[in-house]
């Protein structure tokens, strides 16, 4: 799962991540062996628990670990200091949260994402796609069968506005 994470939000070539819902970071730890020496992963995680835990666990300095929503993240980013992302990575369980929030999160990520930013999202039930379709619509979607159990892998880059395209 890891592995087609990395893959897929091409972490070998991002400057700047954000992780929502790192949890005990497992997938962290993966993302930060991806990324080059001078990338910084923002780790945006609701409980602080496991942001305190987290924190502890991965002194790379490259890592930032941020207690609160994911509807915050255009505030932490600001706060942080950090641009635009390239990648935004999610495991944060859309089909658990009150709809309300997972549309404020969608509109949060479409928010922060530069035009060619993508947005991966790895979950169990589809309702991911349900809400940031009509933001950034179709996703590419893969299954991680190897995964225990089989995770749905989504996908969306950024389109950039219409008529911003070269002028001929």
């Amino acid at each position: 799962m890891e592995r087609r994470l990395v893959r897929t939000a091409q972490l070998a070539q991002a400057r700047r991540v954000v992780e929502l819902g790192p949890g005990t970071g497992g997938t962290t730890q993966a993302f930060l062996r991806a990324m080059p020496a001078d990338a910084r992963l923002l780790a945006i995680e609701l409980s602080p628990v496991f942001r305190d835990r987290l924190a502890r666990q991965q002194p790379d300095p490259r890592l930032v670990v941020q207690c609160g929503s994911a509807e915050q993240i255009a505030d932490f980013l600001r706060l942080h200091n950090m641009a635009a992302p390239d990648v935004v990575i999610s495991g944060i369980p859309f089909s658990t949260m009150p709809l309300a929030v997972a549309d404020r999160i969608a509109a949060a990520v479409t928010e922060v994402l530069p035009p060619g930013g993508r947005f991966v999202a790895y979950q169990l039930r589809p309702h991911v796609a349900r809400v940031t379709t009509p933001y950034l619509g179709q996703p590419e979607r893969s299954l991680e069968l190897l995964n225990i159990p089989p995770m749905q892998v989504f996908c969306w880059t950024k389109r950039p506005p219409p008529g911003s395209g070269p002028q001929g």
